[in-house]
């Protein structure tokens, strides 16, 4: 055998077992490594995630006993409403009021008015009915037909061929009047006919709990005082003007064929709206309408309660 073949047999010489051995543990180490990496990286993600998910039901119980402590504060200022109601005789009563005060981290502003000040949708004639839809922009004619179906959609149905039942059915709206009284201002929107612009702007003045004809003149807006017959915008100004000075006054002050649909009593129904801002931004509102009662173990019943939350800017959610 020459030179060159000795050379070739010794570098085709097999490794030991001991090498490929280590060869072995060298690269299962290296695998278990990178295993182990991933298990790492799942893990933080995991953890990354669960943090997540802390953080956000620690913020959702947060925004909860807010709510709980609003409506707590709320009835609190339910309470002190009927307090001061009741602290008075029945002839000196504030009809209407504001007032505020400060439990825990909360500060509470609360404003009461009687419900009488608005429309009744189940008592009010036909005068004040029109008048507010024409106030409001309707055609005068409009107007009366529209106070027209208001009445006949609380009216007792008049037997089986009851025209206003038979008007429903010719317009194929799929439902008849309700023959009864409104349970509350938003079923305006079913009457036969009435423009939905027109009904969303007469609803901050109408109610169903006022049970008076006649309207409390000392709180009335503006729009509501302008409903009475008689009432031009000369006149309309001039009482809004007067009415500052000497609200005992106010009924006088009127056009004489307003006078009978005016009053200066309230109702027991009264409408107060109460407004919770917390120290950490976050704001909590409520419109609550309550009857008061003027015997019994029970100060007041509530009739309607309506609340929203507010978000302020930079708030936590």
């Amino acid at each position: 055998m020459n030179a060159t073949n000795r050379a070739r047999e010794v570098t085709m010489t097999p490794t030991s077992p001991t090498q490929n051995h280590n060869a072995q543990r060298s690269a299962s180490e290296g695998f278990i490594s990178i295993a182990a990496l991933w298990i790492l990286g799942a893990l933080c993600l995991l953890s990354s995630i669960y943090a997540v998910y802390v953080i956000n039901t620690a913020s959702a119980f947060a925004v909860y006993d807010d709510h709980l402590k609003a409506e707590g504060l709320i009835s609190a200022a339910l309470e002190l409403t009927a307090y001061q109601q009741q602290t008075e005789s029945a002839q000196s009563r504030p009809t209407h009021g504001v007032f505020g005060f400060r439990m825990g981290q909360a500060k509470v502003d609360v404003q009461f008015s009687s419900e009488a000040a608005r429309i009744d949708l189940n008592t009010a004639p036909k005068q004040l009915l029109s008048g507010l839809l024409a106030t409001l922009g309707a055609r005068p004619d409009n107007a009366d037909v529209y106070a027209d179906r208001i009445i006949g959609w609380r009216t007792p149905q008049q037997g089986d061929k009851d025209a206003e039942a038979s008007a429903y059915r010719m317009a194929h709206l799929g439902y008849q009047p309700r023959f009864g009284k409104f349970p509350h201002p938003n079923e305006l929107s079913l009457v036969r006919d009435l423009p939905t612009s027109l009904v969303e702007r007469a609803l901050p003045f109408l109610t169903v709990y006022s049970g008076r004809p006649q309207v409390n003149v000392i709180d009335a807006a503006p729009e509501v005082v302008a409903s009475l017959p008689g009432m031009t915008q000369e006149r309309l100004n001039a009482f809004l003007l007067q009415r500052k000075v000497s609200p005992e006054n106010a009924k006088q002050l009127l056009p004489a064929e307003a006078q009978q649909y005016a009053t200066l009593e309230a109702s027991q129904t009264f409408r107060v709206k109460v407004r919770v801002n917390f120290d950490n931004s976050h704001i909590e509102n409520a419109e609550v309408i309550i009857l008061f009662f003027e015997e019994g173990d029970k100060p007041f019943a509530v009739l309607s309660w309506r609340d929203d939350t507010e978000t302020i800017a930079g708030s936590t959610p």
